[in-house]
């Protein structure tokens, strides 16, 4: 092969790297032990230069994880120089600030050598079911109380596991076994990256990946400025309260379009909470810049590219730019609300391309048991520890009503509920779109779920609450009416907090209600057919199709032209 690549060879290569980055992916959710990533696919994984220079990404995977990983190696170059590394090294940290955004997530990177020459650098991140501290929970006051801190270090050096940090990792978790299971499934994946890269640079000659990277990197660059001058140049404002913890949050947000690059600054977004909602910048960036691409320009590849065509600012000691020591756990209930505040800016610049507010932050289900938590004193208790992940509804788009019980920014899976019963003693006993609960729209807004949970041993079971919209719905757009909020009770009728740690008595039911999407448009304009649809398929009530949408059914529940008519005339 020539030293200049041709335009065929380009793409070749190009989709035979998607391919190794996915086994790469792939080889984690198969090897995992956690449920988070063999159910939920709650990681990411990527081919990096060996400047740190992300490539290429695995289709599966969430945002917050691809896009804070995308930044992470450049500071474990910073700790171990490239030309320090050895064949069989492998590097390892959980630094909120270094890595992608809390304690809970282990993020491996592994170079990789082509005749004794270093060409790329594999990393892999997952979200393991615990990290010690206070577990997951949202209360914590400072990181120190939120689990085992792995700064920078060698898991493996030439080919030897670094075995006294895998002996504080089993000293320090609840689920030993599980997690590290998953730093095995870390150290797998990137090796079969590896071999998969190896063989496709043999197979086309190629000694290094210079070309390719700079080709595939200066393409993607190119391409998000050609999207970017096209739109109007400008700067737009926009704002969203949400429930906070202790108290409500403002996130404000000002969005500039100027020349071939999109800015977003946070300046007049609420101060650091006591709790652990703080956001690291990292994620920050990570959620703000998937927001600001996913409507730009979903179809250019994700790369280091395409990520520095968004810039990303928020003073220091606000909720989106937490620094050390901060509570970090729950940073997702802050991040995943970010793409929601960036569209009310886009809304403004670029009408009718973004969709309405949704759940954004997701649903997830962390449930435990076990002594001096949810036993009383002498009592004997299974104990067990689980996160299932679920979602509320997505905001209504422009064109299409939106998704139901679907995660929108994370677009992790949710996990069936049978995994979830056969590895605790909990039962699901009812699990179901919950009716109504979709803000009103020409387009409508997603349903949330409704589920019933129970200790199938009749014993007393926990929730570490983290969830959002439970007091500030999801808002409509355009005319379109807010989602419903979402709750948690007992099924004996007790109120709980939507925030904390909670115990559901022996005997009781645990009731979770999900909140519903924002709706977009004047609902008197949607088609009277689909509303009917709608309390066909029991989307929503027949009283909701009269009053809301303005819509009169008849005895057969088709929609009755004359008296629509006059209901939406008299309004």
């Amino acid at each position: 092969m020539s030293n200049t690549l041709g335009e065929i060879e380009i793409q070749i290569l190009w989709n035979r790297l998607l391919s190794v980055v996915e086994e790469q992916a792939q080889t984690l959710v198969r090897t995992a032990f956690s449920t988070a990533a063999r159910e939920a696919g709650d990681i990411s994984a990527g081919v990096f230069d060996m400047q740190g220079r992300m490539l290429a990404q695995a289709v599966t995977g969430t945002p917050g994880h691809i896009n804070s990983m995308a930044r992470a190696v450049v500071h474990f170059l910073n700790d171990f120089p490239a030309e320090t590394l050895k064949d069989g090294d492998v590097l390892i940290t959980n630094d909120p600030w270094k890595g992608t955004g809390h304690l809970f997530d282990l993020t491996v990177v592994t170079p990789i050598f082509l005749d004794g020459q270093a060409v790329a650098l594999f990393a892999s991140t997952t979200h393991v079911v615990d990290i010690g501290g206070l577990g997951v929970s949202a209360e914590g006051r400072q990181i120190y109380h939120e689990g085992l801190y792995i700064p920078l270090m060698y898991l493996v050096r030439e080919g030897r596991m670094n075995e006294d940090l895998i002996g504080m990792v089993r000293a320090n978790v609840r689920e030993p076994v599980q997690v590290v299971g998953d730093i095995y499934a870390l150290i797998a994946c990137n090796e079969k990256g590896g071999v998969r890269l190896v063989e496709m640079m043999r197979e086309y000659h190629l000694t290094d990946l210079q070309e390719l990277g700079e080709q595939v990197i200066a393409r993607s660059r190119r391409a998000m400025a050609d999207v970017i001058a096209k739109l109007p140049q400008g700067r737009w404002s926009a704002s969203m309260t949400i429930d906070g913890f202790e108290a409500p949050v403002t996130l404000a947000a000002t969005l500039t379009i100027a020349g071939d690059r999109v800015l977003v600054d946070f300046t007049g977004t609420s101060g650091l909470s006591r709790y652990a909602i703080n956001c690291p910048i990292c994620y920050t960036e990570a959620y703000t810049s998937f927001g600001v691409k996913a409507a730009l320009a979903p179809w250019i590849p994700n790369n280091t590219g395409t990520l520095d065509a968004v810039i990303v600012t928020a003073p220091e000691n606000t909720i989106v730019n937490a620094p050390h020591p901060a509570a970090v756990y729950a940073r997702s209930v802050i991040g995943h609300m970010l793409p929601d505040v960036v569209y009310g800016c886009l809304d403004q610049a670029i009408p009718d391309l973004v969709p309405a507010e949704g759940t954004s932050s997701l649903w997830n289900l962390s449930l435990l048991a076990g002594h001096g938590l949810t036993g009383t004193e002498g009592s004997a208790i299974r104990s067990f520890n689980v996160t299932t992940f679920h979602s509320g509804g997505a905001g209504a788009r422009p064109k299409q009503d939106g998704l139901s019980a679907t995660p929108f920014p994370s677009g992790v899976r949710n996990v069936p509920v049978e995994i979830t019963e056969a590895i605790t003693p909990l039962v699901v006993w009812r699990k179901e779109l919950r009716q109504g609960s979709g803000g009103a729209g020409r387009q409508r807004g997603g349903l949330g779920q409704r589920m019933e949970i129970a200790n199938r041993e009749g014993t007393a079971f926990g929730i570490q609450a983290r969830f959002e919209r439970g007091e500030y719905p999801a808002r409509g757009r355009h005319g379109g009416a807010p989602g419903a909020t979402g709750s948690l009770s007992l099924g004996s009728g007790g109120a709980m907090k939507v925030k904390g740690f909670q115990v559901i008595p022996a005997g009781d039911r645990l009731i979770v209600e999900m909140p519903g999407g924002g709706g977009y448009g004047d609902p008197f304009a949607r088609d009277p057919a689909q509303v009917a649809r709608d309390v066909r398929f029991g989307l929503i009530a027949p009283e909701q199709a009269r009053a809301q949408y303005g819509v009169a059914l008849t005895a057969a529940g088709e929609p009755d032209a004359e008296a629509t008519a006059r209901l939406r005339a008299a309004r």
